[in-house]
């Protein structure tokens, strides 16, 4: 069996002065909170497969994001044995108040500041992403 391979934004609004990201709480598994993501299908794209799942999965079309696509993030870890790879690009939601819809894959959504999305995920491959990312934004002013 290869390399389990997913792909999905990191989702940021700009509200009352603030950069918010977007977490997801998934309703299987450990309840574990990540921004939407899923895996490539057939004949998929890494990128393709990131709109697909972030529509399916927080109802997000690619005209609600503003998505910067020459930044991208990669990580790896293993998941039952094996090596799964994830890639990230970042994106703004257009319209800072339209909120998700979530599918059944998730219970609970969560827009939070840089320090309370990390806290609440949890792992450490999340938070250098969010870092990169959050000092990216504020860097680059996009």
């Amino acid at each position: 069996m290869g390399k389990e391979v997913a792909a999905g934004f990191l989702l940021f609004r700009r509200l009352n002065n603030q950069i918010e990201y977007l977490l997801l709480k998934a309703s299987y598994g450990t309840g574990h909170w990540t921004p939407p993501k899923g895996h490539l299908e057939s004949g998929e794209t890494e990128f393709e497969a990131a709109l697909r799942e972030t529509k399916e999965e927080a109802g997000y079309n690619e005209e609600d994001m503003k998505i910067f696509n020459s930044h991208s993030h990669e990580m790896h870890y293993p998941v039952k044995g094996q090596d799964k790879k994830v890639v990230y690009w970042l994106a703004e939601l257009v319209d800072p108040h339209k909120e998700p819809q979530l599918s059944n894959e998730h219970i609970a959504r969560k827009w939070l500041p840089k320090d309370e999305a990390i806290a609440l995920s949890g792992f450490k491959n999340f938070e250098d992403m969010v870092n990169k990312y959050d000092e990216i934004i504020r860097k680059e002013q996009l």
